[in-house]
């Protein structure tokens, strides 16, 4: 119950009640109220600006949570890459080396995967961390392409394991003409003096001289695709495709013993020693072409030769002398 309040009227000379009006009260009151508010609002700033509410406590919580969830994520990803790497290396430099595949080109294992356009969803999005997301994601994609083009490797590993006696059946391993003390080895692989232009060539295969006539024998396994009589260049010539990307060329003969077409084994005689084409004195021209790129030959004359016979030819294919025919690239 509230105070009864009066004040001294000094032309009564008595205490008179003091009377409230409505307007008064109505006026306290909205004072009052007002600052009830001003006051609850401030209190409301300031535990806001220095207290979480529960809300946010459990908001917060789970925001570290994903936290460790991206980092364990990271560190994840980071381990299958270099997993990956590992098992990379040992596809290129044990597996491959073993079969004798080409190793997969860098450019090819590190490829992308599409790059971040892919995500336009994401990116167009209000997310606040979508950064991290689309950095994961394009991660992840890369990895698994990586996974994917070290799995088809796998799978032609594979296949060249199941088919290991029909790819060294169709590996040229022996020489293209019979040479046991090494003295028909006439000119090797690579930069060479030519016989006619007397400038130095890229020779593409070796040359052995020999008799006209000595027999000329397939070198490994295969499928004559090319017997043509040419009389520039290599000649009479035949070419076989063994598989697996093996091919080998034979120049210069003087009559052939295989027909276009024809399968042959290795050391069958598929023609004969002969002095055609561009040629300078009797002599086969042997080449090695594996995938349409033509090798060194001399580093597949391992089945006929022992291993000194393997180092003198080595020697005598590293000297720098003049090639026994005159023609372009092969």
């Amino acid at each position: 119950m509230s105070k009864i309040k009066y004040y001294y009227d000094t032309e009564t000379c008595k205490y008179e009640r003091i009377k409230v009006k409505k307007r008064d009260v109505v006026i306290n009151a909205l004072g009052f109220i007002s600052l009830s508010i001003v006051l609850a609002i401030g209190i409301i700033v300031v535990l806001s600006k220095y207290f979480d509410s529960p809300k946010e406590l459990a908001l917060k919580k789970e925001n570290e949570e994903l936290k460790l969830y991206y980092e364990f994520t990271q560190e994840q990803l980071e381990g299958m890459d270099q997993m990956l790497k590992v098992l990379q290396q040992k596809d290129d430099q044990v597996y491959r080396t073993v079969f004798e595949a080409e190793p997969i080109p860098e450019t090819v294992r590190e490829a992308g995967s599409g790059g971040v356009l892919k995500y336009r969803n994401l990116l167009e999005s209000d997310l606040s961390n979508k950064d991290l997301v689309i950095g994961t994601l394009d991660k992840l994609d890369r990895v698994k392409k990586k996974m994917y083009i070290q799995t088809k490797s796998y799978d032609e590993i594979m296949q060249l394991a199941k088919n290991k006696d029909a790819y060294y059946a169709a590996m040229p391993a022996i020489q293209p003409v019979s040479n046991d003390d090494l003295r028909r080895f006439s000119s090797g692989f690579g930069m060479r003096t030519d016989p006619v232009l007397k400038v130095k060539r890229m020779h593409y295969g070796v040359d052995f001289s020999a008799e006209q006539g000595t027999p000329i024998y397939a070198t490994a396994d295969g499928k004559v695709v090319l017997t043509k009589r040419d009389f520039s260049g290599l000649g009479w010539h035949i070419k076989i495709d063994h598989g697996f990307g093996f091919e080998t060329v034979y120049g210069h003969m003087s009559k052939f013993n295989v027909r276009n077409g024809e399968t042959v084994k290795r050391g069958q005689v598929i023609g004969y020693v002969g002095n055609t084409g561009k040629s300078t004195a009797p002599h086969v021209h042997y080449e090695v072409h594996i995938n349409g790129r033509a090798v060194n030959p001399v580093n597949y004359f391992y089945m006929d030769l022992d291993s000194n016979q393997y180092e003198e030819i080595l020697r005598l294919a590293s000297i720098e002398n003049q090639s026994l025919g005159s023609y372009a690239n092969q």
